[in-house]
Parts: structure tokens; sequence; C-alpha cells
């Protein structure tokens, strides 16, 4: 099975193990050359942060590429007044996860629920978010799904709307939902590193 590969995939993948302001701090290297990045929150084992990162083919190290979380924020110093800044009331795309759900949160979208459609394109393997007074369309790809080669069932999807933020929510499959639970216990078994808060 192909959720059964991606597993072994992570077992097989250099490991190291942190604890720090409350989070177990995983690091992946893989025999690519790619990276990984976790954060899970000591208490409710919640994923708080993915990111990925590749060397270029010249050898250069990449940026991080943040696939779970906030994004990253721009190392421009707020005081370079002649650098052009995104505006902080253009939507605001990024996932946070659930123990049961996928989830997606797009902020400062000040238009009612009714505009919005939320649909799964099986053909390209995303899903789309579109409005009816054509403002906003996002299409996007669930990289847990692709990893295990599982299909997207337009069933799992829902969505809702409050404080101008669009909450895009999708089911985890029974298959990705005991991946995790078996992930989980294999990170539990490795040693943590505790590093000083002040750090």
């Amino acid at each position: 099975m192909a959720d059964r590969n991606w597993t072994d995939v992570l077992k097989s993948a250099r490991r190291t193990a942190l604890s720090h302001d409350g989070k177990r701090k995983i690091h992946y290297l893989f025999k690519d050359g790619k990276e990984m990045a976790e954060d899970y929150d000591l208490k409710t084992d919640e994923l708080i942060v993915r990111k990925w990162r590749q060397k270029s083919p010249l050898g250069v190290q990449g940026q991080w590429q943040v696939e779970v979380g906030e994004p990253l924020t721009s190392s421009a110093s707020s005081s370079d007044s002649d650098v052009i800044k995104e505006s902080c009331s253009n939507p605001v795309f990024m996932r946070k996860d659930t123990k049961s759900s996928f989830q997606w949160r797009i902020r400062n979208l000040f238009y009612p629920k009714d505009v919005f459609s939320v649909s799964v394109e099986p053909s390209e393997r995303c899903i789309i978010i579109k409005t009816s007074n054509k403002k906003y369309y996002k299409k996007f790809s669930v990289p847990d799904l692709d990893r295990s080669e599982l299909p997207l069932d337009s069933s799992a999807l829902s969505f809702t709307h409050a404080n101008n933020t669009l909450i895009v929510s999708y089911k985890k499959p029974e298959e990705i939902l005991s991946a995790e639970q078996e992930l989980l216990r294999e990170l539990k078994k490795l040693t943590l590193t505790l590093i000083p808060s002040e750090f």
C-alpha cells in the first residue's frame, strides 16, 4: 500500500528529536537530501508545523517551504520603508490541521459565506475555492493524499466562514489516521534532547 510506503520512507530517514517551548521538534533527513521539520504540541500531540527544504542542483541550501502552519514572514525589516510589502489586508492562506481533518484557513476574506464555492477536482487532484463575485480563486493540493496515493473524496470536504476567515476542512481518511497514529508511536520512542527555553 502507498501509505505504507510513505510511512516506511519516514522511518528510514535520519531523525533528530528536540523538546523546546512545549513542542516536540522532529527533523528528518531523507536519502535524496530533502529535509522535513515538524513541530508537535507535547500535550495534545497535534501537528503545529511541517516544512520542507532541499538543495538546488548547485548544492545551495534552499529556503524552507511551509506545508502546515503559519506562513514564514519576510526577513525584511519593518523599518525598510522603501521595500515593497504585501498589503496586510490581502488574503492569507495557511494550513492548520486538527486530529481528524486537514484544515485550511484563508484570512481577510470580507464576503458572505454564500459567495464561496469549495469543490474537489479529482482529475487535477486538487481543491478549488472560488467566489461568485470573481474576487478570489485558489487551487491547492493535499500533499498527504498525494504521498499516500489516495483519491480525493468530495464528501469529505466542508467549509465555514466566520470573522472574515474561510475555513475549509477535509476529513482524514482511515488510512491517513492509522498511519499518523503509527508514526506518532514511533516518534515518541525517539530520545528528546531538551533545549532550554531561553534559546
